[in-house]
């Protein structure tokens, strides 16, 4: 599910509601103290139709020969989202998804301790996620959609979209450099060394 990134679509499309039923009633002279109110049930608005977000992410990976290192030089993200608001925001919004993407496929792991049921690496100092250095060229680009079924204001959320593609593209990309086929993340150097693999740059 969706959830901090379906607020656009819900209380956005109260306030459209709430806009154009205020546009009705009052036209272009509204008197002080004149107000409308909007409300927008998502769960009921259409139960014929879905509002699913899509994605696809495509990734560029080289793998080291001696130490198994991987890098991702480049990727690109197209999606299908709805109506975007704002161009520059979306594409921020993407290229940050796509950048804990990475950071997902190649460093971040939870470690348990059994004896105490708690996070041996709850800190930033043991915690791993991807630098700066990590991150090579991302671009993103996006299709228009018009959905008249989806909501007054035509959104989708695009919160998580960004991310859950990017390490499967990653794993693949992995998985066509050195024949193996990494099913857990992160995918670190030992998965590729134990495994013989012969690395090379792959897409």
């Amino acid at each position: 599910m969706a959830g901090g990134s379906s607020g656009t679509n819900t209380w956005g499309s109260a306030i459209t509601v709430a806009a154009r039923e205020f546009r009705s009633k009052f036209g272009a002279d509204p008197r002080d103290g004149d107000e409308a109110s909007g409300n927008v049930d998502q769960a009921t608005m259409d139960e014929d139709h879905a509002a699913y977000a899509f994605g696809a992410q495509f990734a560029e990976v080289r793998v080291h020969a001696d130490t198994g290192e991987v890098r991702v030089p480049r990727m690109v993200g197209v999606f299908a989202a709805g109506r975007m608001l704002n161009a520059r925001t979306a594409r921020s919004q993407l290229i940050g998804g796509m950048t804990m993407g990475i950071s997902m496929a190649l460093h971040e792991e939870s470690v348990m301790d059994p004896r105490f049921g708690d996070y041996v690496n709850h800190d930033l100092a043991s915690y791993h996620i991807a630098a700066c250095a990590d991150i090579g060229e991302i671009d993103v680009a996006w299709v228009d959609e018009e959905d008249p079924h989806l909501n007054p204001l035509g959104v989708k959320g695009i919160g998580e979209i960004g991310i859950v593609g990017t390490a499967a593209a990653i794993a693949n990309a992995v998985h066509h450099a050195t024949g193996i086929r990494v099913r857990d993340l992160p995918i670190r150097l030992d998965k590729l060394l134990d495994r013989h693999c012969h690395p090379q740059e792959a897409r």
